[in-house]
């Protein structure tokens, strides 16, 4: 436990993996999915404009971990690694921090680097455990695939673990690890010298839907999560048809998982309140991302940068923060800024130094010099290609006979240039898109080429954005991008069956 000095310092860090905004009570949901974070938001600062700044774990979770924007430091699944920056975790540790990491997301593991810096860490892989695949197994797989006469026997290990994967992650076999993980918290909390970081993610609201029973029977009852489709790439792709009932099953599916999530976090709170590690400790909870169920006629979070991927919840905890609901818009990079301003170092050693401006406890929050893209109004959002996502794709349209659009949103990277108010999205192989988001928050009427003055606003910036981060589009292909792969990423992608 620590002592009263270090208390002040402390930072608990949540990320709900696949979270969306609109599904959690706390934020108006007409279902009781989170009376936990109700209660949380009593003492925190409820912020309704926070913008990831992709739409997807691994770019977002090195965002969060460098304050740099995903073509800043490359993470992507063009490149899926965190290299050549200093983590968040790095620089607190170096400067006197107890750091753990607890995950069971399989982009948060030491294969792309983003638990660099983490004292602890563990990311509860369902087949194998976090040391073992960062260390033994990953020596193993480089060491099999530059064989050429062990790669075979490589392949045949894959595919079994295939399979294993596809039982331990579906209804028969799943468990969830979220209470693995709050456990872990509270003894590493307990055994910190002070002052500490924790981070964790939780994975619960992340498909496939397979919530534990208490709360299945809550939120969809009488729905079997075996039979309703959990598979986003058969609906994208045409593949499969979802009517709307099942529709109704998949959001119960969904919302049971969110309440699952809620009921984890307030017995984490509850044990820091009975021991003293409440009041001083900042807590910030958010969500690296959301999920579409048929908006838009996608499933899933790829393909797209629209909203409810895109704006999520973010509530912070901190004695500088009044408890109130806060329109002002946010960007998820500022929460680097943020803690390192809570824990009073500068990090003037690091990639990317303390940025005054960007924390949230700052007075002059956003004031930023005029060189700064859209005059600090704007949130910025960028999705390269979704390499691994495509080969699912292809696959499942293959198997139903259908022909992919290479100039459709599946295979265009995007950005996106946001304020509350309106939203600019540039596409690489589809027609740029602009929504005026007061009048039409759900997107649905692409208002781009209408000229109005917003437009202009905003791809201007979306323009000057661009630039000062230097993240020109380069022609790519999918061998090309796994072909520059080391061979530690190809086995995790493999394990994981994203590619054969």
């Amino acid at each position: 436990m620590t002592n009263d000095d270090a208390t002040a310092k402390n930072v608990v860090f949540v990320v709900m993996d696949t979270v969306r905004k609109d599904h959690l009570s706390v934020y108006g949901y007409d279902k009781p999915t989170t009376p936990g974070l109700e209660r949380f938001a009593e003492d925190a600062t409820v912020f309704e404009q926070a913008v990831a700044p992709a739409p997807w774990t691994l770019p977002v979770h090195a965002s969060l971990f460098t304050g740099m924007y995903p073509s800043e430091h490359g993470a992507s699944q063009e490149n899926p690694y965190l290299e050549g920056a200093t983590t968040l975790a790095e620089t607190l540790s170096a400067a006197g921090y107890d750091t753990s990491c607890y995950s069971s997301n399989a982009w948060i593991t030491p294969y792309t680097h983003l638990t660099d810096g983490f004292d602890d860490q563990d990311n509860f892989f369902e087949v194998m455990p976090g040391d073992f695949l960062s260390g033994p197994m990953a020596k193993a797989w480089k060491m099999m695939n530059d064989n050429e006469n062990l790669r075979t026997v490589a392949d045949k290990l894959v595919s079994l673990g295939n399979v294993a994967h596809e039982y331990l992650a579906s209804g028969e076999g799943a468990d969830s690890k979220t209470p693995q993980v709050i456990d872990q918290t509270i003894e590493f909390i307990r055994d910190s010298d002070g002052p500490y970081f924790s981070f964790i993610n939780l994975m619960d609201a992340h498909l496939p839907y397979h919530p534990p029973k208490e709360y299945r029977q809550q939120f969809a009852p009488n729905v079997d999560s075996t039979k309703v489709c959990q598979n986003s790439k058969e609906f994208n792709c045409g593949a499969r048809d979802i009517s709307d009932k099942e529709w109704d099953a998949i959001r119960g599916l969904y919302d049971a998982e969110i309440r699952h999530i809620d009921d984890q976090l307030q017995r984490l709170f509850a044990w820091m309140q009975a021991n003293d590690e409440w009041d001083d400790t900042m807590v910030v909870i958010c969500a690296d991302h959301g999920e579409l169920h048929d908006e838009h006629d996608l499933y899933g979070h790829e393909f797209c940068i629209y909203d409810p991927l895109i704006n999520v919840p973010l509530m912070v905890k901190h004695p500088e923060l009044d408890a109130d609901v806060s329109d002002e818009q946010v960007e998820l990079i500022d929460l680097y800024h943020t803690i390192l301003d809570h824990a009073g170092v500068s990090a003037s050693r690091s990639t990317r130094p303390l940025d005054e401006a960007r924390s949230l406890l700052n007075q002059d929050y956003r004031s930023f010099a005029d060189d700064v893209p859209g005059d600090g109004e704007c949130a910025f959002v960028e999705y390269y290609r979704p390499v691994v996502e495509l080969k699912q794709l292809e696959e499942k349209a293959k198997r139903a006979n259908i022909q992919l659009d290479k100039d459709s949103r599946f295979y265009s990277r995007m950005r996106s240039a946001r304020r509350p108010d309106a939203k600019y999205i540039r596409n690489e192989r589809i027609p740029d898109e602009f929504y005026h988001l007061d009048d039409d928050p759900d997107e649905l009427h692409n208002a781009r080429g209408e000229g109005s003055e917003e437009e202009v606003e905003l791809e201007a910036a979306l323009s000057e954005f661009e630039e000062t981060v230097g993240g020109e589009w380069k022609e790519i292909s999918d061998d090309d991008v796994l072909g520059d792969m080391s061979d530690d990423a190809k086995g995790r992608l493999q394990d994981l069956g994203y590619i054969d």
